[in-house]
């Protein structure tokens, strides 16, 4: 499965928003400077609801949106991001990823796609991780199952996990994902304390030690991440990078990359509505047939 032709857009200005980012060093700056190479300013568009000055909800960290439509490959395209960001970061970085998706539906089609060897979202990125990829939900995590220091340095980790469950548990008092967990001990002892590490958490609980391995974050439909209590749990998992990808960016929504209706009816990507009528003979299905193409050709004439 390879990349449609606006999708391998969205990657290239990914890697256009990244470099602007190494020659600035500083996020602000490369945001505005990313759009001015295309001719764009933050501050002198009237009437625009999109492109804004850089909105810094996740302090130090770049957080950046892509808005793609529904049924436009959104998660094909975060699969073939992951390289170009990592690319970015030093290679003796640990290639950890937090996958955070609105619900639990999607939640297990992400990961039942994301740990099938033969989907096309983990072949692409097993091509470029070397098939040293493990997926993770938030119970084996729990269980440290197959998940330690070691693997940590060795593979690409994908945990895999719902917002929701994450915001509706500490809203309910101490979540499990928050206390301490002899399951997790060794990365106490493996990865140093940070200035970042959670000081109020225990340092075997799995939130601090998503925070230690200082994730990249994808965010599927990021518009559901944008209230003060889901800001601070992403700030808490200590990112290093922030990817949102949504059909309906809000206020504070980064965004380097558009994708409209035009791109996807182009790429053959327009899903059609498929109409049913239940008909009691073959002459009733024959009439119903020519209405239908005289309605529709009428309507394209117009």
């Amino acid at each position: 499965m390879e990349l449609k032709q606006y999708q391998s857009t969205v990657i290239k200005e990914l890697g256009e928003f990244i470099t602007c980012l190494e020659q600035t060093n500083q996020i602000n700056v490369a945001y505005e400077k990313y759009w001015n190479n295309k001719g764009v300013s933050l501050y002198n568009i009237e009437g625009n609801s999109y492109v804004k000055p850089y909105d810094n909800s996740i302090k130090g960290v770049p957080r950046v949106t892509i808005k793609v439509p529904t049924a436009g490959g959104k998660t094909f395209i975060a699969c073939n991001t992951l390289k170009t960001i990592f690319d970015s970061f030093p290679l003796d970085k640990s290639k950890v990823v937090v996958w955070l998706v609105p619900s639990d539906t999607i939640l297990q089609q992400t990961v039942k796609h994301l740990s099938d060897t033969s989907h096309p979202y983990r072949q692409k990125i097993d091509s470029h991780f070397g098939s040293t990829v493990k997926v993770y939900e938030k119970e084996a995590l729990l269980q440290g199952a197959s998940f330690g220091p070691s693997e940590v340095k060795e593979q690409m980790s994908i945990l895999i996990l719902s917002v929701q469950s994450f915001v509706e548990q500490v809203r309910n008092g101490l979540p499990r994902a928050y206390r301490e967990n002899s399951n997790l001990l060794q990365f106490s002892t493996a990865i140093p304390t940070s200035e970042n590490s959670l000081s109020e958490i225990d340092e075997t609980a799995l939130i601090q030690v998503i925070n230690s391995l200082n994730p990249v974050v994808v965010i599927d439909e990021s518009h559901n991440v944008e209230s003060k209590l889901r800001i601070d749990m992403l700030n808490k998992f200590n990112p290093s990078f922030v990817l949102e990808l949504t059909a309906t960016p809000r206020d504070k929504s980064n965004i380097i990359s558009f994708v409209d209706a035009i791109h996807l009816k182009k790429s053959n990507m327009v899903k059609l509505p498929v109409i049913v009528y239940n008909h009691q003979d073959t002459n009733e299905v024959i009439s119903g047939a020519i209405n239908l193409q005289k309605t529709l050709e009428a309507r394209a004439i117009l």
